[in-house]
Formats: structure tokens, sequence, C-alpha cells
């Protein structure tokens, strides 16, 4: 099973910070399981956008990268400075 997690405000934007689930086999990359999550969550393009970033088990992934039920998969926001 994949684990997602959601950091910042996408926690607050899927209503959750981390899942556990079989994916759909219809998802083999990063741009298909953003579009999935985006509309599982509601999420109105949240999950889409350009400057949220994915890392795959930890590594920052250069989309569209291949993903599976072993992978844990971070949707990471933007982060801002002061």
């Amino acid at each position: 099973m994949a684990r997602l997690l959601y950091f910042g405000r996408l926690a607050d934007v899927t209503g959750t910070p981390h899942q556990t689930i079989d994916l759909p086999a219809c998802i083999a990359d990063t741009a298909a399981l953003r579009q999935w999550a985006d509309v599982e969550h509601g999420s109105s393009g949240a999950l889409l956008e350009d400057t949220v970033r994915l890392a795959i088990n930890n590594e920052i992934a250069a989309e569209p990268a291949p993903v599976s039920n072993a992978d844990e998969i971070a949707f990471m926001p933007p982060v801002g400075g002061g």
C-alpha cells in the first residue's frame, strides 16, 4: 500500500495529514496521482499547482515520475520565509 503525506496547507485542503491506500490501476506516475488525489479530495486544483512538489521515498521527484504501492509519496507546498 502506498503512503501519501500532505504537508502544510495541503493537510487542511485534503482534510488529512496522511493516508495509506492501494493505488488505483490507472495511476502509474505522479501526474496521474496528482489528478486522482485532487479529485478524490475535492481540492479544486490545489494538488495540481506547479509549486507543490512531490517527494517519493524522501527524494524530490523530477516529474512525471513512476509511483507504486511500495512508495511513500509526500505532497509539499512551497515554504515561505521572512
